[in-house]
């Protein structure tokens, strides 16, 4: 290490955090020969450091002692820390000048008291679920994903889709600098568990009914069931260790892992005209506390060739009540997908708004669109 002294007008100053790192790396002398003859400014905390960490390296007493009498304390050095500083090992002559420093700095302000620190939620300090009871409760996840789609009545909503690319590949997970590529829009039909896409709107420009498919780029579906049913479902055999207990949306939950290998997984990708790729995959499961229903799912393949042109991809997948007609049902509210290739960085954000009951006759206005989650719904409080 380098260490640059400071001269001013031929003389020395050093601060107390410059003596403190000296001392630390076995300067001691340093400290003594260049700090003796000048007025030091220290904190209590700052001279509480730098007392220890003499202590520590068995410096001299009477060095020491000697040092202390260049120091000016700006806040009280009261009882307490000399006699705790004593305990520690501090020797006589260390003691007596403290003494001394704790009498003249008697007038001046106690320091400022510590920041409080954040409650630890309940949740949090709770340690895990037993075995039994995570079996029980991913059974209870288990029978509510098998049956979702069962409960699903018929339905039309709109999905919102932005798509962004990123083509500084070395711009790590969070740090990109996302560009708009395009945007449309989509009404979805559910009928009979089964989804239909079809696109009504390019950026600005409305269209008539075109295929999702045709929109090249990178698209995704089976957010309304399939995800969380090939999750659960027995033949995927995917294996579930707890993660930890969490809040989300206001809601209670429990965090669970899944892992599920590339034999029994469903999950597959498409890169351009090349013919689907089925890969393993692993992400997390939100299940409500108090209903079992999954709030949230994340996913992400793994153990992707190094010959493929997608190098990873992520995404997250999250569920909100919606109204249609005059019941509430947990439904897809966003889905943010991200994936790195050999050319560039993708984000695909999902927004689903504006579910109505299917109908012949029922018409869904642009301008009745609800907002879209907002960040600090998509937060996770832990």
């Amino acid at each position: 290490m380098h260490v640059r002294l400071k001269r001013e007008s031929e003389i020395l100053i050093i601060n107390a955090v410059l003596l403190k790192r000296l001392l630390l790396l076995g300067y001691f002398p340093l400290v003594l020969a260049f700090g003796a003859e000048q007025t030091q400014s220290m904190t209590r905390s700052q001279l509480v450091s730098f007392i220890k960490s003499s202590v520590k390296m068995h410096y001299d007493d009477r060095q020491l002692a000697e040092y202390l009498r260049h120091v000016k304390l700006t806040e009280r050095l009261d009882d307490n820390t000399t006699e705790e500083l004593q305990n520690l090992g501090a020797g006589p002559k260390t003691v007596a000048a403290l003494h001394t420093l704790r009498d003249s700095s008697e007038k001046l302000p106690d320091p400022p008291p510590p920041p409080p620190k954040p409650a630890a939620s309940a949740a949090a300090q709770a340690p895990p679920p037993d075995s039994v009871e995570q079996a029980r409760i991913l059974s209870e996840a288990r029978d509510y994903a098998l049956n979702y789609t069962k409960e699903l009545p018929n339905f039309l909503c709109l999905e919102s889709v932005k798509r962004s690319i990123d083509k500084d590949l070395k711009d790590e997970p969070g740090n990109e600098s996302w560009q708009g590529l395009d945007s449309f829009i989509a009404r979805l039909s559910y009928n009979e568990q089964h989804e239909d896409y079809k696109v009504v709107m390019q950026g600005s420009k409305a269209v008539n009914d075109l295929d999702i498919r045709k929109m090249g780029g990178a698209t995704s579906q089976g957010e309304f069931g399939s995800m969380m049913r090939e999750i659960f479902e027995p033949a995927s055999e995917a294996r579930f260790d707890w993660d930890h207990w969490g809040t989300l949306r206001g809601h209670p939950v429990y965090v669970f892992r899944y892992d599920i290998d590339q034999p029994h997984s469903k999950w597959n990708m498409q890169w351009e005209n090349d013919a689907p790729v089925i890969f393993a995959y692993r992400g997390k499961v939100f299940i409500d506390r108090a209903t079992y229903k999954i709030l949230r799912i994340t996913l992400a393949p793994y153990d992707m060739p190094s010959s493929y042109p997608v190098k990873a991809s992520e995404s997250t997948l999250d569920y909100t009540n919606q109204k249609i007609g005059d019941q509430d049902f947990l439904l897809p509210a966003k889905v943010v997908w991200t994936s790195r290739n050999i050319r560039y960085l993708n984000k695909n954000e999902v927004d689903f708004r504006l579910y109505k009951k299917f109908g012949a006759d029922t018409t869904i206005k642009f301008e009745e669109m609800n907002a879209p989650l907002s960040e600090d719904q998509l937060k996770e409080k832990k």
